[in-house]
């Protein structure tokens, strides 16, 4: 027997039901007012129509009341579906401290993913089910969009910038991901599947890629070696850099006395645009890597800055330096 089209996609993700419930109840209120304007508009244009041609309206003066509710109550639903988006937004928005991060690049006109261990992926993304996923979004060239309609989720992947969207798959199986965000000619055929699996099926499929020899910290550290950031960024904070261990995450002390949270914006723009944000109690001596290094290599870069966390800072003055070089 044929398939019916759904109305909504499969419900895949913890955002789905949230977003769903959201659509339904705008749609209903928006299905409510039509119907009944429609219907009003019907009764009176056949009980108040002109009988004879000489006919004159009588005059009708206005009801508060009646104007007062129409002001009051659409005020009260606006602020309804507000308030309930703004929930779903914000949670949206607002990213859990356990998540399995993978990079994802887009380019024209593809998907690029890389998981933890450093296996890439070309218009596919393998994650676990039940386990909370965050994705670091980059593009090569344009503006890309990142959309799978199963998860209810969607975030714009801008050449120069990180972007992050999270979501938790509830349901193992294949859900089709697209590019929504026009990018060219080959733009309809931007796309590919997200494979939820089981958290066993997942962690046997990782190790038994070859992922193991591309490991991102393994190639930033060497990178980091390669491009002579370590004569400056010594371990014990004697360079002429700050050390660079404990650094992600942390608040750095900039030149003009402000503050700022070294994530993964902070670092590609430390490493792309150096003289962007002066850390305090150094010179802006880094060279700029703009145009130098490609997504991947900053993504490795960031893996590398990452395994330091667990590392102390060195007691040696109050400012935090970026990656490769000091500002």
């Amino acid at each position: 027997m044929q398939s019916q089209l759904p109305i909504y996609p499969e419900q895949a993700s913890n955002f789905a039901p949230h977003v769903d419930s959201l659509m339904l109840f705008i749609t209903a209120i928006c299905v409510f007012f039509a119907t009944a304007v429609t219907v009003a508009i019907v009764i009176f244009f056949f009980k108040f129509h002109r009988k004879q041609p000489n006919d004159v309206g009588v005059p009708i003066e206005g009801d508060s009341r009646l104007e007062a509710a129409w002001m009051i109550i659409p005020l009260i639903l606006a602020m309804a579906m507000f308030s309930w988006g703004a929930v779903v937004y914000v949670d949206y928005r607002r990213a859990p401290q356990d998540t399995l991060d993978v990079y994802v690049i887009g380019k024209q006109w593809m998907w690029k993913a890389q998981q933890p261990n450093g296996l890439k992926e070309i218009n596919e993304l393998h994650v676990p089910v039940g386990r909370n996923i965050r994705l670091i979004l980059a593009s090569e060239d344009v503006i890309h969009d990142f959309f799978v309609p199963a998860f209810r989720v969607k975030m714009d992947v801008v050449p120069g910038h990180y972007n992050t969207m999270w979501f938790r798959p509830t349901k193992p199986g294949r859900y089709h991901f697209f590019c929504s965000q026009y990018c060219g000619t080959n733009h309809a055929l931007m796309g590919g599947w997200v494979t939820v699996m089981e958290p066993s099926d997942y962690a046997a499929w990782l190790s038994g890629s070859s992922g193991g020899s591309a490991n991102p910290v393994v190639a930033g550290e060497k990178l980091f070696a390669e491009r002579a950031c370590i004569t400056c960024h010594v371990a014990d904070g004697t360079g002429r850099a700050p050390s660079l261990n404990g650094l992600y995450g942390a608040q750095v002390l900039l030149a003009d006395g402000s503050t700022v949270t070294a994530d993964e914006a902070y670092l590609r723009e430390s490493l792309l645009q150096p003289n962007a944000k002066i850390v305090a109690g150094y010179q802006p001596l880094m060279p700029a890597f703009q145009g130098q290094l490609t997504e991947e290599q900053i993504f490795a870069l960031t893996a590398y800055i990452k395994s330091l966390q667990s590392q102390p800072v060195p007691a040696k003055g109050s400012g935090i330096a970026p990656p490769t070089g000091n500002k």
